[in-house]
């Protein structure tokens, strides 16, 4: 699993008793057990966890010191069968100053020590009174147990591809915590020791916190807290944790709690990686780090066992996963998005119509309900929205009865023109067999639409909108100066499986005041998807796009992993295999992921000039922005 940039983390808490480090010794020596048969490679545990974070001034005695030494070393030697790095919170004694540390073990050693930077005193804190700030750089190794050990500003570099930076509770509360230096110096995770007590409020900002600083810092933030060992002589402490990747939530512990608690999960270093090649801010920001780390290497092996990813992998990351008012909030955000751009193109250029054509399919139906929102914002009378239907030798009755009924019930001019004629003329004149149903046969039909749809909109002083998705641009699945060619694209950064959910989210917020929209909708949704280009008899649709590109579920997946977070052909076909478990094999999805890819580079020519529209979510094909590759660049190691 880790070839593919995956490392298997945990965050542990634990009841034992207050200042008994024997107690604390053979609770984490349980869980690192628990970890270890799982797979864990880091596995992080609260601050002082080894003496309790509330001793107060029973910190002053050197009995409390030493047992807590003692079994420091016993984790240490404990430690020499495992592969596994942990960390735990101890008082370390340097030269008779007292630091609240975070210690690194792996393998029978100790790798590093982490003193706290920032001390809390005030309030309910007054951490000043035992321990003693790390200020003193020079400090930058202690003696204990007979070795010579790093100490202070350290970044732990493991050969398994993570570096690993620690900051300690309060560290991230500072106006610019270590974390944020950390991370421009290298660490892609960084692990917080904590002892954050509970108040009303309190756990909602910290988890904004803590998320936050993931997001900012592009790195995995693992944070764990003490809970119920800790004295409740004024305070409660709830046992939080969480991790956090880039901004996004990988896990999190439940408050609390008497019974201990391993939380295993998955970070991926290759996404963090790849976010912060391409991202100019973090690198700009390096320099102004102005602080040496030292850089500890942690040999760990690639495990050859097959551990099962700890994470879940999202079937559809284009599509929100949301209850009801959440999803409604989204929905409207990407409505407005597109329908404000247009509005605002309509302003610019002084028109107040628009042509569309509109086939009875997902895609001319989102781009209606755009252009009815937009012409809503506008205050535009709808007639001068100008919905043209254009059956051909494909069109289907079902279709067709949709186009017309949705322009119908949304109140939008209508007009109907039958393309057969004209282009059983065409195949005349350029001396091709209407009875070879081949790609010419497909493309004069898309072509003589686009002439007529562009036509109309000249003769009526409108712009022609453009109704093709994201997909369908990645896929190249549109005819050059055809159906990918428009004066202004709404849909062109919306992804196939992303129309079908807003279609269904506004078929659910129409049928409230419009039932029979409502119901038309649902019935567009439930229409195979198909570009209607070869002959029928009008009642079923014998050319369906998705025995043609593949399910556009797992083409959308293919978009997201390749062009979002760039990864490479075998995690993509890994993650495809966790995500589409059941439903395709790993062959067909193989098959799937060639063609997608085949597809993607011979099409670039394509995307290189497609028209204005506004970008909606991450992912972007326009070659004024997001996508700036060559047309005839090789697909050689992609497979191809």
């Amino acid at each position: 699993m880790e070839n593919y940039g995956f490392v298997k983390c945990a965050i542990a808490n634990y009841n034992s008793g207050l200042s008994d480090p024997e107690s604390a010794r053979s609770k984490i020596q349980e869980l690192m057990l628990q970890a270890n048969s799982q797979g864990v490679r880091i596995l992080i545990f609260p601050e002082l966890c080894l003496t309790g974070y509330t001793c107060q001034d029973l910190f002053g005695y050197s009995q409390l010191i030493e047992a807590s030494m003692k079994y420091l070393e016993n984790l240490k030697n404990f430690s020499s069968a495992f592969d596994i790095l942990f960390v735990v919170g101890a008082p370390i004694n340097v030269s008779d100053t007292l630091y609240n540390c975070a210690v690194v073990i792996q393998n029978g050693e100790i790798r590093g020590i982490v003193p706290k930077q920032y001390l809390p005193n005030s309030g309910e804190f007054y951490e000043k009174r035992w321990f003693t700030a790390y200020t003193d750089t020079s400090i930058t190794s202690v003696n204990l147990f007979g070795d010579d050990i790093p100490f202070g500003n350290i970044i732990f570099k493991s050969t398994l591809g993570y570096k690993l930076g620690i900051e300690i509770c309060e560290d991230l509360w500072s106006v610019i915590p270590p974390s944020s230096y950390l991370a421009l110096a290298g660490a892609n995770i960084i692990a917080n020791l904590s002892s954050s007590n509970e108040l009303v409020g309190k756990d909602a900002y910290r988890k904004e916190l803590i998320k936050s600083q993931s997001a900012k810092t592009i790195s995995a933030y693992l944070y764990v807290s003490s809970g119920f060992s800790e004295s409740t002589s004024d305070l409660v402490f709830g046992g939080s944790g969480y991790a956090f990747e880039n901004g996004k939530q990988l896990a999190s512990l439940k408050r609390y709690q008497m019974e201990d608690q391993l939380k295993i999960f998955d970070v991926d270093i290759e996404d963090l990686t790849n976010e912060r090649l391409h991202n100019n801010t973090f690198s700009d920001s390096k320099r102004n780090l102005s602080i040496a780390y030292q850089e500890v290497v942690i040999k760990q092996s690639f495990s050859t066992a097959t551990t099962p990813l700890s994470r879940t992998v999202n079937p559809h990351p284009f599509v929100p996963t949301l209850e009801h008012d959440a999803r409604d909030k989204v929905c409207r955000e990407i409505l407005s998005i597109q329908s404000t751009a247009l509005a605002r193109r309509l302003s610019s250029i002084g028109n107040t119509k628009v042509t569309i054509g509109i086939s009875g399919g997902l895609d001319s139906t989102l781009a209606l309900l755009v252009c009815y929102d937009a012409f809503k914002k506008l205050k535009l009378d709808f007639s001068g929205i100008m919905g043209i239907t254009m059956p051909g030798f494909g069109t289907t009755d079902r279709t067709y009865n949709n186009a017309i009924k949705l322009c119908q019930e949304l109140g939008v001019s209508l007009q109907e023109i039958s393309i057969k004629d004209a282009c059983l003329q065409h195949f005349k004149d350029i001396g091709h067999d209407p009875s070879i149903h081949d790609i010419t046969y497909e493309n004069v039909q898309a072509r003589e639409r686009t002439q007529i749809l562009m036509d109309l909109a000249n003769k009526n002083h409108g712009i022609l909108i453009g109704t093709g998705d994201l997909s369908e641009l990645v896929l190249g699945w549109c005819t050059y100066n055809g159906d990918h060619m428009s004066m202004y694209g709404v849909n062109c950064s919306i992804p196939k499986t992303l129309v079908k959910y807003l279609i269904e989210w506004y078929a659910i917020e129409a049928g409230k005041e419009n039932p029979e929209l409502k119901d038309t909708l649902l019935d567009i949704i439930d229409t195979p998807i198909s570009p209607e280009l070869l002959p029928t008899e009008g009642q079923e649709i014998i050319q369906k796009t998705e025995n043609s590109v593949g399910p556009y579920e797992v083409v959308d997946f293919f978009i997201y992993n390749f062009l979002r977070k760039k990864f490479s052909r075998e995690k993509i076909r890994y993650l495809a295999s966790i995500a589409f478990e059941g439903k395709y094999s790993k062959e067909k999805l193989s098959m799937y992921y060639d063609d997608f890819i085949k597809r993607f580079f011979r099409n670039q020519f394509k995307r290189n000039c497609i028209p204005d529209g506004p970008k909606v979510g991450t992912v972007s094909v326009s070659p004024r922005g997001d996508l700036r590759i060559p047309s005839d660049a090789k697909a050689t190691i992609w497979g191809f």
